[in-house]
């Protein structure tokens, strides 16, 4: 058995500017929202372009990497 390596964000671009791949397949699915409410958190200026550039560096955004940073830090699995 062999294991499909994960596209590249390129390789993604081309693959769905082609038409035939931007056809929706199977029924339509309505996504139960996960997250319960906003909390706002305050940064220092170097402390936020720091977690940007980590963000960035995972392809997250940064609310994503955020909270996959808070789940680390309390031993969950992200």
């Amino acid at each position: 058995m062999t294991k499909k390596m994960p596209m590249t964000p390129d390789e993604e671009y081309d693959y769905y500017t082609q038409p035939k791949n931007q056809e929706p397949h199977g029924p339509a699915r309505r996504r139960q929202p996960r997250l319960s409410e906003m909390v706002p958190v305050r940064f220092t200026p170097e402390l936020l372009d720091q977690i940007r550039r980590r963000a960035e560096a995972d392809d997250r955004s940064l609310s994503s990497w955020i909270r996959r940073a808070a789940e680390h830090e309390l031993g969950n699995s992200a």
